[in-house]
């Protein structure tokens, strides 16, 4: 078996990934919000794809979590908008026995789904998933120059010994 410092590794490797949920229930959101928390993530929640929309303007985030069927625009038709600029994984909850919804998810652009209703662990397992797929397509992306580096993925520029956050806007100039 592994050893357990390894086991431990490997469970404190997504600690402090901040994860969006978009879902209508706030029940479901509060839910999902204590029991992800418990597992080490960072969540923010909205409840309807014009607030997720505007959320994700200013936070980069790890994976979202998102609702298939939702009042106005669905999570599919979400999906598709955010997939024309936008590569964070989407992880889509459904409706169980929908089938159309699961394809039409993945034909958007989704990296995976989860039926509802469903067992808290499995989604922690198909997030944690997820991430280790995004991390192995993830490539390192700094700009290095004097002593200054800035690094696109984390969203940070160090300088000597000082850190400073970036915003999406800025990292879309540095791009």
């Amino acid at each position: 078996s592994m050893p357990e410092a390894e086991v431990l590794k490997k469970i404190t490797e997504f600690e402090d990934k901040s994860l969006l949920i978009v879902d209508d229930d706030t029940r479901i959101c509060d839910l999902l919000e204590k029991f992800l928390n418990k597992n080490g993530y960072l969540i923010s929640t909205v409840h309807n794809a014009e607030q997720a929309r505007r959320l994700l303007l200013g936070l980069e985030c790890d994976l979202i979590i998102l609702d298939v069927m939702m009042p106005g625009e669905s999570g599919i038709e979400l999906t598709v908008d955010l997939r024309k600029n936008n590569k964070t994984p989407i992880l889509l909850l459904t409706a169980r026995g929908e089938a159309e919804d699961r394809i039409l998810g993945l034909e958007a652009g989704a990296d995976d789904y989860l039926p509802k209703p469903f067992e808290p662990r499995e989604l922690v397992l198909r997030i944690k998933n997820i991430l280790v797929k995004t991390k192995i397509r993830s490539t390192k992306r700094l700009i290095e120059f004097d002593n200054i580096t800035i690094d696109l993925n984390k969203l940070i520029i160090q300088k000597k010994s000082e850190q400073f956050k970036i915003n999406n806007t800025e990292k879309i100039i540095l791009e």
